[in-house]
C-alpha cells in the first residue's frame, strides 16, 4: 500500500514496503530518482541497496523501515547530484534506423548524426542487462517510437534510441530500439571497477568514427 511522508518540503513523497525490508520511493521522474538515489549514498543512508530507475528508487536491505521513512523527508527534489565523470563513446552510424529517423527528425543523415552527438547524456539508472544504461538528455521533440515488432537480434554495442532514451546494447539480445550504430564500447567488465562503464550519474558524449 503506498503512503506519502508528511513534511517533505517539496510535498509527498509516496513509499510503498516492497517485502519485510525494502521500501520503495516513487518520485517524479527519473532526474528526481537519481537525486535521490545520489543523496541517499552521500549520507549513507543504512540500506544495503539504492537502486534508481525511470521514477523510483528501491532501498533494499533496511533494517530501520521507519527510520528511513524518517530519513527521507530530509531530501529535497530540488538538490542536484554532483556531475560524474566524462565517458565519450565513438560510433559509427551506419545502423539501420538511421533513415528513419532522420525522416522522423525532418533532417539527413548527417543531421542526425550532429543532433545525436550534440547532446550531453547522463545515465539514469541500469537496465535489462549488466552494464545497460538507461541516458537521459535527448530533447522531447527528438523522441523516436519503437519499433513495432523487435527484432530477434540486436548485435552487441549497438546505440539505439526509443522515446527520449538513448542506450547501448551490452549484448547480443532481442530489441526494439532504433538503431543508429554501433560501438566497441565494453559496457561491462568484470574485471573492472567497477565492471559498468556507465554507472549512475556518468555524464555520456558520443562521437562519430
Amino acid at each position: 500500500m503506498t503512503a506519502h511522508l508528511q513534511g517533505h518540503p517539496q510535498g509527498h513523497l509516496r513509499v510503498r514496503p516492497v517485502g519485510r525490508r525494502g521500501l520503495l520511493v516513487e518520485v517524479d521522474d527519473a532526474h528526481s530518482a537519481r537525486s535521490l538515489a545520489a543523496w541517499a549514498r552521500a549520507v549513507s543512508v543504512a540500506a544495503v541497496e539504492v537502486v534508481p530507475a525511470a521514477a523510483t528508487v528501491l532501498f533494499d536491505g533496511v533494517a530501520d523501515l521507519e527510520g528511513l521513512r524518517a530519513r527521507l523527508t530530509e531530501w529535497s527534489p530540488t538538490e542536484r547530484p554532483t556531475p560524474g565523470g566524462l565517458v565519450e563513446i565513438a560510433v559509427s552510424y551506419d545502423g539501420p534506423d538511421l533513415a528513419a529517423v532522420a525522416e522522423a527528425w525532418g533532417t539527413d543523415r548527417d543531421g542526425v548524426v550532429a543532433r545525436h552527438t550534440g547532446v550531453e547524456y547522463v545515465a539514469a539508472f541500469g537496465g535489462f542487462a549488466p552494464g545497460f544504461a538507461y541516458l537521459e538528455g535527448l530533447p522531447a521533440e527528438l523522441a523516436v517510437s519503437r519499433l513495432d515488432s523487435p527484432r530477434a537480434r540486436v548485435e552487441a554495442g549497438s546505440v539505439g534510441l526509443a522515446g527520449t532514451w538513448c542506450g547501448i546494447y551490452p549484448r547480443a539480445s532481442p530489441g526494439g530500439w532504433r538503431i543508429l550504430g554501433s560501438t566497441d564500447a565494453v559496457l561491462w567488465d568484470q574485471d573492472r571497477e567497477p565492471p559498468a562503464l556507465l554507472p549512475p550519474g556518468t555524464r555520456v558524449r558520443f562521437v562519430p568514427r
